[in-house]
């Protein structure tokens, strides 16, 4: 079942000519950072084989739904830890952790270099309790004005994106290659795919392994104040 959260009296939005997805992990917010941060407060408060133990149980979780749960893994983990009174804790350093220190720089300055030519849109995934707290927290709920879809498997949900927010032509920008490639094959020329390669998906090959090239390469989420609109409609003006 998707979940999608979005904000306005009305979700539905008049026609665009051209409208900025945006990915969140790894693309506007360093999650890697997030998540060795993690490592090291689960090492230094429970122990080596605590910290391993939930990111064994996380892999588990991801495999199961589809997308990143750090709650669910810990309402799992907290299950084999149930007389640990510590381990009632942990929530804490997830939902007070500073996000928005881990924002990329020049991220948000690229998210307003493109609303020159569109709206942007958060597109991502995740479940329903902590990634939108994470996207609020990082400042990115109001960067992109409340404009924010979070679903199980997005790309599987085009359909709803394009309710939600129509559109003649998308730019999606993820830093999953593998991503880009589902979402070219439903929108075809009406997309440009922007992929940042930053985070460990966009250098790990066995996720780029089969996945053709997107249409723009960056190096750096930073690099996309130096796009003009020439890049993004492609040849499709």
């Amino acid at each position: 079942m998707a979940q999608s959260a979005a904000s306005g009296a009305s979700l539905l939005t008049p026609m665009q000519d051209l409208v900025f997805l945006f990915d969140v992990d790894n693309t506007l917010l360093d999650n890697d950072r997030v998540q060795a941060d993690l490592a090291d407060h689960l090492t230094a408060t429970y122990g080596a084989e605590a910290c391993n133990r939930y990111w064994s149980i996380f892999e588990e979780v991801r495999r199961e739904l589809g997308y990143a749960d750090y709650l669910g893994a810990l309402e799992r983990f907290r299950l084999e830890k149930m007389h640990d009174p510590r381990v009632l804790r942990m929530s804490s350093w997830f939902v007070d952790y500073p996000f928005g220190d881990r924002i990329y720089e020049g991220a948000l300055s690229a998210i307003q270099h493109v609303q020159q030519w569109g709206r942007a849109v958060i597109l991502s995934d995740g479940d329903a309790v902590f990634q939108p707290r994470k996207i609020d927290r990082a400042g990115l709920w109001a960067a992109f004005d409340g404009r924010v879809l979070i679903y199980v498997r997005k790309e599987q949900e085009l359909a709803d994106v394009e309710r939600l927010y129509p559109a003649n032509r998308y730019v999606l920008v993820d830093d999953k290659l593998r991503i880009l490639n589902e979402v070219k094959k439903v929108w075809g020329k009406r997309v440009r795919t922007v992929f940042p390669k930053q985070g460990h998906y966009a250098h790990d090959p066995q996720f780029l392994s089969g996945c053709e090239p997107a249409d723009i390469q960056l190096d750096h989420i930073s690099e996309l104040n130096n796009c003009g609109l020439a890049s993004f409609i492609g040849n499709e003006a």
